[in-house]
């Protein structure tokens, strides 16, 4: 075990040897410091000219032993202490400064970012005795810009308050804070940030997308940032110290989880994930995660799960928990190769084998397709924006039960019906999934078996929720997606749906700008123009 953290060049042997002994000393758990722990500390660090700090755990034992200069301490990552929400780190740290000074912006940023137990600070005299000991600890329910609370500074002997009570009796109150956030203990909790070099109608368009994707997902809302930033900081996306303000709002808020409405680099989420100690997850993740948690079918599964590791791979940290909402199945240990290793080898094997299964499937779907094809049904497929309420229209239009729910990505699962119009034309219509903008490349490769049933369509509905401030943004979106697809060639009717959530000059503003149809897809009545076109269409294609 490394015994020593931080630069011990240029100090003498014996100095290092009593560094290295500090390891040896234990303190009461009631005590923050003992006196004679607290005078050699002093010393050692007056004699060096620089800051040493010590992180002590709850049983009184020496944890690390940290060399700094003589302006700060940097603390490692303390990997063998985690910090639940609802509790502290189970260390407390204590360090000299060698100016008369008391706690820092440094030392209580640290105190709040890592959950430390306690944050504190030994001074000394011209001598190099220790003078006075500055303690601050988190303050459950405190502001956001303070969340922490400074004691008065006290002698060294006077330090026995009782410390193990008086920590646990902390985490009782953060638990007590901790459950006023919670609407349901089993949710997460995030806190929405958006970077961007301005902060206009798309930008808050987009954020507001990613809050309906977070409930979607069963996430709690907390909050939702956005910083104006001239240029994305290539490290970490909006700058270390934008992250550490950032972090105080999570934890004042209650978060459990950030999430970026960007996509971040393999790089930025390791940046950020050895800054943050909470979950991190971008855009993508979240959209995959729902994807997740929404499949049902075999093959959907398959896709998914495919996407997800495609995503992952280059992002395999040592950090293992920033990625906990994806790596369920992925670890383990082996000799000759570390854990890290292990993940990245493990995962490529499985998606060798998903790709292999995946192309199964596709050929299965060719099948299908050509024994469709031999019965000359023609194909109508509903496609749109996710919600836009593709399932209801299918539902309305078949009598058939699909899914159908008021939250993004409610079908996954393509949804076939035979449907005989008036006319007697009998068509096979398909549900598809919902499209949305930047849909994850990875997304959009593990779906091709899905995606394929639109290349043998015979016409599309692209379903449009003309109710949403947003659908010029997501008609864009979803014929990018199809001229991405090569479908632009299908004919295709665009249906306005949820006329009767916006008034007559409205829809019919719409009906001209798009030259759709409007209807509302709950009521069977307004279907009759769509019906007539639909038929009027697939009679002029078929013959």
């Amino acid at each position: 075990m490394k015994k020593l953290f931080g630069n011990t060049a240029g100090l003498k042997a014996n100095q290092i040897r009593r560094l290295e002994n500090l390891y040896r000393r234990r303190i009461p758990p009631q005590i923050v410091i003992t006196v004679e722990l607290a005078r050699d500390l002093s010393r050692l660090s007056h004699e060096i000219r620089r800051q040493i700090g010590l992180l002590i755990n709850r049983s009184g034992k020496i944890a690390y032993v940290i060399v700094g200069d003589h302006k700060k301490i940097v603390i490692p990552r303390t990997y063998d202490y985690r910090a639940a929400p609802d509790r502290l780190r189970g260390l407390r740290c204590l360090h000299t400064h060698l100016n008369d000074e008391g706690l820092t912006k440094d030392d209580l940023t640290d105190l709040a970012l890592l959950r430390l137990d306690i944050m504190g600070v030994v001074t000394m005299n011209c001598d190099g005795l220790p003078d006075q000991i500055h303690i601050s600890h988190i303050l459950p329910g405190g502001p956001a810009d303070k969340p922490y609370q400074i004691l008065p500074p006290s002698h060294p002997s006077q330090l026995d308050i009782g410390c193990l009570e008086f920590i646990k009796a902390l985490e009782v109150e953060l638990a007590q804070v901790r459950s006023l956030h919670d609407s349901s203990r089993a949710k997460e909790k995030a806190l929405l940030v958006n970077v961007a070099a301005a902060y206009g109608k798309a930008e808050r368009d987009g954020l507001d997308e990613l809050e309906e994707l977070a409930l979607s997902s069963g996430i709690d809302l907390v909050g939702k940032i956005h910083q104006q930033r001239r240029k994305v900081d290539s490290g970490f996306i909006m700058g270390r110290g934008k992250i550490e303000e950032l972090t105080l709002q999570a934890l004042a808020k209650g978060a459990t989880l950030i999430i970026f409405n960007q996509e971040l680099n393999p790089s930025q989420l390791s940046s950020i994930t050895n800054q943050v100690d909470m979950k991190v997850i971008d855009r993508t993740q979240l959209i995959l995660d729902i994807f997740a948690q929404r499949e049902q079918t075999k093959e959907g599964k398959l896709q998914v799960e495919l996407a997800q590791l495609k995503y992952l791979l280059p992002r395999l940290i040592s950090k293992n928990t920033a990625m906990s909402r994806l790596t369920g199945g992925i670890g383990g240990r082996g000799p000759g190769e570390t854990k890290l290793e292990i993940n990245r080898r493990r995962a490529r094997e499985r998606i060798t084998r998903l790709e292999v299964e995946l192309n199964s499937v596709r050929r299965h779907r060719r099948q299908q397709r050509a024994k469709r094809q031999k019965k000359g049904l023609p194909v109508v497929s509903i496609i749109g924006y996710t919600n836009a309420g593709k399932s209801t229209l299918l539902n309305t239009l078949t009598k058939s039960n699909v899914l159908a729910e008021k939250r993004l990505f409610a079908t996954l699962d393509p949804s076939s019906r035979r449907l005989k119009f008036p006319k007697d034309t009998e068509v096979i219509i398909t549900d598809t999934v919902g499209f949305i903008k930047d849909l994850p490349n990875d997304l959009k490769v593990a779906f091709r078996a899905t995606l394929e049933e639109l290349e043998n369509a015979d016409l599309l509905l692209h379903v449009i929720d003309i109710s949403n401030p947003r659908c010029q943004e997501q008609v864009e979106s979803v014929e990018t997606i199809l001229y991405e697809l090569n479908l632009r060639n299908i004919s295709l009717i665009r249906v306005l749906n949820k006329r009767d959530l916006v008034d007559g000059e409205t829809a019919g503003r719409f009906v001209k700008k798009f030259d759709g149809t409007a209807i509302s897809a709950l009521t069977a009545s307004t279907l009759r123009p769509l019906i007539d076109r639909i038929e009027k269409k697939l009679i002029h294609i078929t013959h």
